[in-house]
């Protein structure tokens, strides 16, 4: 499934950048999970020690994948962009990896906070012989997991309006969702707290998941 936004830099969000050195790793945000096809993974919050897989990951992605998360065709991500995607305060920036069972980087989504706002902008990618396994959605559903008590209480997005997978995640999520289209783009907005509509559609989506995590994701 192609990712909303670019894996970059985001084009909202705060400049600054985060030191690994001085940030905790949330180890209790690991987790495995099984898609909607039975496969089972493992998702975990990204490490600075990720960059060659991540490296590795975008060259194995379709040209479609790339022009869908980065709206051109970037083909290769150079060094000073892996540290940034690598390196993290999973407070403000903050992101997910999805591993297989030969510890292959399969999906990368992410959040970073817009300077000065409770909104993050959100972006994800799943590698195409992985797509429409129902990672998308399950990446959406951890990182407003995570957002939330970082204090971001809305999540924005922007995809091509011919990008149905993309869009239904969205539809799906349970969240509600605002959007506006401008020249081909969708732009999306929508609060993260959990409602009974988003916990439904998280119980009918999960196959595997830890218990304090439905209490977290259930209405509050």
């Amino acid at each position: 499934m192609p990712g909303v936004v670019d894996e970059g830099e985001s084009r909202k969000s705060s400049s600054s950048r985060a030191d690994s050195t001085r940030s905790t790793y949330p180890n209790a945000l690991e987790c495995d999970l099984v898609t909607s096809t039975g496969v089972k993974l493992h998702m975990r919050p990204i490490k600075t020690s990720d960059a060659p897989r991540m490296k590795h990951f975008h060259e194995q992605l379709s040209e479609s994948a790339i022009f869908r998360r980065f709206f051109f065709l970037h083909l290769e991500l150079a060094s000073g962009e892996l540290e940034h995607l690598t390196t993290l305060d999973y407070k403000d920036r903050f992101a997910y990896v999805v591993l297989d069972d030969e510890d292959e980087l399969v999906a990368v989504g992410r959040y970073d906070r817009i300077e000065g706002t409770s909104e993050a902008e959100i972006a994800f990618v799943v590698i195409d012989h992985y797509q429409h396994h129902g990672i998308g959605i399950l990446l959406l559903w951890h990182l407003a997991r995570a957002a939330r008590p970082n204090g971001i209480t809305h999540f924005v997005a922007e995809t091509q309006a011919d990008n149905r997978g993309m869009l239904g995640v969205f539809r799906d999520s349970g969240y509600p969702i605002s959007s506006t289209i401008d020249s081909e783009i969708v732009s999306l907005r929508f609060p993260i707290q959990s409602t009974p509509e988003s916990h439904a559609h998280f119980l009918r989506r999960t196959t595997l998941f830890e218990p304090e995590e439905l209490n977290e994701e259930g209405p509050s």
